[in-house]
C-alpha cells in the first residue's frame, strides 16, 4: 500500500476514459451494480490513527519563510506543507493563528500578526486563515487553530505593540517576565479576552478543533511571576499555586463548553508539557524526574481529562526511550492510565525537531510509534516541527513512512456524530495515469469526506473495508491512483465519513484490470 499523498483528489465523476495515450489508455471500465445493503458500517475504530503535525508561526519558524515574501509566495509555502504532509500519510495539521497577541486573521481584539507582514497590525492582503482552512480541507486534512492564550509578546518593550493591542491599551493587564511580556491569567478581564478570541474564530471559520500548547503560567525563570497584586485582590484565601491553578482551569473549562455550545462539532485539545508531576511530589505522578507543570506552570493536566474538560490531550513525550530523567516508555503508560474509561482521546506528542541529537536517532520516532502500539489508548501522533517532519530530518520521516505509514489513516471517530448514508455506483477507470476512481455522493448532508480502499485481485462485490488497505481519503467524488500496476487486478471500495469520522457502509466495489500497455 502507498502513502494517501500518493494519490491525486478529483472531483469528477471519474467514469471516463483517459484522452492520452499512456500504457493503460485501452483498459476496460469497471462500474459497481447495486448497492450493497448487507454489509455494516465498520464497527471498530482500533486501526484508526491521528497523523498530525504543528506548523509554528511564532518567529516564522515553520511558516512563513519572510514576512517580506510576496502573498503568492507566502501560498505555495504553505500549499507545500500541506502537500509534504500528505505524502507522509499525515491527516491533520495544528496551525498557531494566535502566536502572542495577535492574529493571522481579520480580529476586531487584536492586530494582524508582526509575523504574517512584517510589522503589527500591518494588513498582509489577504484573509490567512480562512486561506489556511481551505487548502486543510481541499486536502482533507483536520485544521487545528491554535492559540497561545497569555504570551503578549517575546520582547519586554511595550512600545514595539500596535497602539490598538488590547495590551497596550491596558498596560495594567500585562506583567514583564524572563525578558518577555505576559498577560496576567489572574485577571478576569485577560480570560473574558481569551475566550473571546477563540470564540470569534469557531464563529466566523470553518475549523476542526481549537488547540492551545504548553504555555500557561510562563515557565520558571529566575524568580517569581509578579502577580502579588493580583493574588491579593482575586485569591480569596487560596495559596498562591492553588489560586494560579484555579485561574487556568476556569479557562480551560469554561472554553470547551463555550466552544461546543457554539459549534458542536469543533473538538477543543490541549498539548500539555508531558510530566504532570513526579511520583515523588505525588503518588499519582509518573517515575520521572523532571518539570513539573501542574506546580511549574499551574496546568493541572491530569484533572482536565478526568472532569472530560478537553476532547482530547496531546502530551509533549519530547524523550527518547530510556532517558533517565523522562523515560518515554513510562510516559506513555502513565498517559494511558489516565485516559483510560474517560473518552479523552490521546496521541502523542513527538519531537521531529530532536532527531540527531544524543539519544535520537533516526529511528526513535518510529520506535516510539511501535511502543504505543502496546497502548490501545494512545490513538495518534503530532510532530513538532512541520520544517523538520516534512524534510525529513535526519532520514526519520522516511523511517516513519516505510515502517508505520504505509496505508492512510482515518483519525477515530470523535462523539456526537453519525455516519452517513453510504455512497454509490463506484468506477474504476485505467488510464494513462493509473486508475482512476469516481462516485455517486452519499445523498446525506454529513457527508463530509470519503475514504477509498483497494485490495489486490477480483475482490467480492460487497464485502467489509479493512483499514490496513485504505488508499487515502478525500473530499470530492474521485480520485486518481497513479500506484496502480500493468497486468495487475484491484478492486476499490469507497465509504463515506461526517466530519467527525464516523463511517458509512462501503457502496459496491469495483474491479478493474490495467492494461499491459
Amino acid at each position: 500500500m502507498v502513502a494517501s499523498g500518493l494519490l491525486t483528489g478529483c472531483t469528477s465523476d471519474a467514469g471516463g476514459t483517459d484522452g492520452g495515450r499512456g500504457a493503460h489508455a485501452q483498459a476496460p471500465v469497471a462500474v459497481g451494480g447495486a448497492e450493497c445493503t448487507t454489509v455494516k458500517a465498520p464497527g471498530d475504530s482500533r486501526g484508526r490513527q491521528l497523523r498530525g503535525m504543528w506548523i509554528a508561526t511564532v518567529s516564522d519558524l515553520d511558516w512563513p519563510g519572510s514576512p517580506a515574501d510576496s502573498v503568492e509566495r507566502k501560498k505555495a509555502d504553505y500549499r507545500r506543507l500541506l502537500d509534504g504532509a500528505r505524502q507522509v500519510g499525515l491527516n491533520a495539521v495544528f496551525v498557531q493563528v494566535r502566536p502572542a497577541a495577535d492574529a493571522f486573521y481579520d480580529s476586531p481584539y487584536e492586530p494582524w500578526s508582526q509575523w504574517i507582514a512584517g510589522k503589527q497590525g500591518r494588513d498582509p492582503g489577504f484573509d490567512v486563515l480562512d486561506f489556511f482552512v481551505k487548502e486543510a480541507h481541499a486536502r482533507n486534512l483536520e485544521f487545528h487553530a491554535w492559540f497561545n492564550p497569555y504570551r503578549v509578546s517575546l520582547r519586554a518593550d511595550r512600545g514595539k505593540l500596535h497602539p490598538d493591542n488590547p495590551a497596550r491599551r491596558n498596560p495594567s493587564w500585562v506583567r514583564e517576565y524572563d525578558g518577555k511580556l505576559w498577560y496576567d491569567p489572574g485577571l478576569p478581564q485577560v480570560q473574558e479576552l481569551a475566550t473571546k478570541v477563540v470564540l470569534d474564530v469557531v464563529n466566523k471559520y470553518d475549523i476542526d478543533a481549537v488547540h492551545f500548547d504548553d504555555y500557561f503560567y510562563p515557565y520558571p525563570s529566575g524568580g517569581d511571576f509578579p502577580d502579588k497584586a493580583t493574588h491579593a485582590k482575586y485569591g480569596r484565601g487560596k495559596s498562591k499555586a492553588a489560586w494560579r491553578r484555579a485561574n487556568v482551569d476556569a479557562l480551560v473549562r469554561g472554553l470547551h463548553k463555550k466552544v461546543h455550545e457554539a459549534k458542536p462539532h469543533v473538538r477543543f485539545g490541549i498539548s500539555p508539557f508531558g510530566v504532570w508531576r513526579n511520583r515523588t511530589s505525588d503518588p499519582g505522578g509518573s517515575a520521572t524526574k523532571a518539570l513539573q507543570s501542574y506546580d511549574d506552570v499551574y496546568a493541572d493536566t491530569r484533572k482536565w481529562v478526568k472532569e472530560g474538560w478537553v476532547d482530547y490531550i496531546t502530551p509533549q513525550l519530547y524523550w527518547n526511550i530510556g532517558n533517565s530523567a523522562a523515560d518515554y516508555r513510562t510516559l506513555v503508560e502513565w498517559w494511558a492510565r489516565q485516559v483510560r474509561g474517560t473518552g479523552v482521546e490521546l496521541t502523542i506528542g513527538q519531537a521531529s525537531y530532536r532527531v540527531g541529537e544524543a539519544g535520537f536517532g533516526a529511528s526513535e520516532l518510529s520506535k516510539h510509534l511501535t511502543l504505543n502500539a502496546r497502548h490501545p489508548e494512545v490513538r495518534g501522533d503530532v510532530y513538532f516541527s512541520a520544517t523538520d517532519l516534512v524534510g525529513n530530518r535526519g532520514g526519520a520521516t522516511a523511517r516513519l513512512r516505510k515502517d508505520h505509514y504505509k496505508a492512510a489513516a482515518i483519525p477515530p471517530p470523535a462523539g456526537g456524530g453519525k455516519a452517513p448514508a453510504p455512497a454509490g455506483a463506484v468506477k474504476a477507470t485505467a488510464t494513462g495515469k493509473g486508475v482512476q476512481v469516481g462516485w455517486r455522493p452519499s445523498p446525506s448532508q454529513r457527508a463530509t469526506s470519503y475514504a477509498v480502499y483497494r485490495v489486490e485481485g477480483k475482490g467480492r462485490a460487497c464485502a467489509p473495508v479493512d483499514p490496513r488497505r485504505l488508499l487515502t481519503t478525500v473530499r470530492g467524488t474521485g480520485i486518481v491512483d497513479p500506484t496502480a500496476r500493468p497486468g495487475r487486478t484491484y478492486t476499490y471500495y469507497v465509504t463515506a465519513l461526517d466530519r467527525l469520522h464516523h463511517e458509512s457502509a462501503p457502496a459496491r466495489g469495483a474491479t478493474v484490470t490495467v492494461g499491459d500497455g
